[in-house]
């Protein structure tokens, strides 16, 4: 896509941003003139981006890479895209500490990050905040229970704050995907994947740069009405 978007001068942190969707979201951002610090438990190799190691489910890995770039540093975006699908399965056959983790990473994880890089954009009066949900926060799927639990939670987060905080020009929405095609999507097995494609009226997965420029335009002057939202990014496939 040749679209761009003025994000020139900007600083954004990226979590989850090694590897798709994250990454995808880096290198746009990058391309659009916006500095980018990445913060992924994996090492990020993302050219002209910054990183760090930052584990979320640890806050003092968050406290450290908030140290690390420096109190001066503003922060005028913050993308929540760190995640943990899990695996498919009944909820009565899960694992607790595999569910567990699924709330740790993307419902715990987001709250963790968002309350340590909040203070800096309420004291420049001025942010703005895309956490990354899921079609299955929205309705519920079969198979995914904690992980449609823990993206309900992140979804009632960004409704919840973004009331809370508007006044104070700092900007919270959520983007909801439904099927990209990621690895964490295809590690679910063709079987699964192809059930997906064919619930889909589009009858394909989503691309990862299309959930980028979703997110990036969020974050530019022409999103300024937007906070509390939730935004369906599921090829015409949620129904709610």
């Amino acid at each position: 896509m040749s679209n761009t978007y003025d994000l020139a001068g900007k600083f954004a942190i990226v979590t989850g941003g090694a590897k798709s969707i994250g990454r995808a979201i880096a290198e746009l951002f990058l391309a659009n003139g916006c500095g980018v610090c990445i913060w992924d438990a994996d090492r990020a190799e993302v050219p002209s981006a910054r990183s760090a190691l930052v584990d979320i489910t640890r806050s003092d890995d968050i406290r450290r890479g908030l140290a690390e770039l420096g109190d001066a540093q503003r922060i005028d975006i913050l993308v929540n895209c760190a995640g943990y699908l899990g695996r498919a399965t009944s909820f009565k056959d899960h694992d607790p500490g595999d569910w567990q983790r699924i709330v740790d990473v993307n419902l715990a994880g987001t709250m963790r990050v968002t309350q340590a890089v909040l203070p800096r954009m309420l004291q420049q009066r001025s942010g703005r905040i895309v956490n990354l949900g899921s079609l299955a926060g929205r309705e519920g799927l079969p198979g995914i229970t904690a992980y449609s639990a823990a993206s309900a939670g992140i979804i009632a987060l960004t409704k919840a704050l973004g009331r809370e905080i508007a006044s104070e020009n700092v900007f919270v929405n959520c983007v909801a995907p439904g099927p990209i095609d990621t690895d964490m999507i295809r590690d679910l097995g063709p079987d699964v994947v192809d059930r997906m494609i064919q619930d889909s009226p589009l009858r394909r997965l989503g691309q990862r740069d299309e959930v980028a420029h979703l997110v990036a335009w969020l974050c530019t002057e022409a999103s300024r009405f937007n906070t509390g939202a939730v935004f369906d990014m599921s090829g015409g496939r949620a129904r709610s």
